[in-house]
């Protein structure tokens, strides 16, 4: 391999390295300014977006043992990876795509499995990482909520017993 190639795919690998998943979407009708814009709403959440070719992106994902997606790179490939958000970098391509109308979703790769579109959209539609922890410390707290309630609710009920006999014994009440 020529070293220009080399290292375009060392740069490229490099780029895949930085998360867990990674979206391949078509830019070919996308403007410097929209490029622009979506970079800016995916920095949000610590992701990129670069423009890469087919070939080089192939020779990259094989030598990470990515699944083979070569049935969908033609045409202008553009990847999107970083961050530690899959749902909510989903979620701003989502909304980006649908607002311009120019740009569409090939195919993703997480966790070396490979994603088609619908189950991308899908994971557009998954609440934020943030929504989601809470939702699990609010479902682990439960519990120990309702019995520190069913603990207290014992004393408490001895304590109201008691003060409504010494009111009785005194002709309160």
């Amino acid at each position: 391999m020529r070293p220009e190639k080399k290292y375009l795919v060392d740069e490229v690998s490099q780029h895949l390295g930085k998360s867990d998943y990674v979206y391949l979407a078509n830019y070919e009708r996308i403007t410097v300014e929209e490029t622009a814009e979506l970079r800016a709403s995916l920095a949000e959440h610590d992701a990129e977006f670069h423009v890469v070719k087919n070939t080089i992106f192939n020779v990259a994902a094989q030598a990470r043992e990515f699944p083979d997606v070569s049935e969908h790179l033609n045409g202008p490939t553009a990847i999107i990876v970083g961050g530690n958000n899959p749902s909510g970098v989903a979620k701003v391509l989502g909304e980006f795509f649908k607002k311009k109308e120019k740009v569409d979703l090939k195919v993703g790769i997480m966790n070396d499995r490979a994603l088609s579109k619908e189950e991308i959209e899908v994971l557009a539609k998954l609440p934020g990482l943030e929504v989601l922890r809470a939702q699990l410390l609010g479902l682990l707290t439960q519990p120990g909520t309702s019995l520190v309630r069913v603990l207290n609710a014992v004393p408490q009920n001895v304590v109201n017993v008691l003060q409504a006999k010494v009111r009785k014994e005194n002709g309160e009440g």
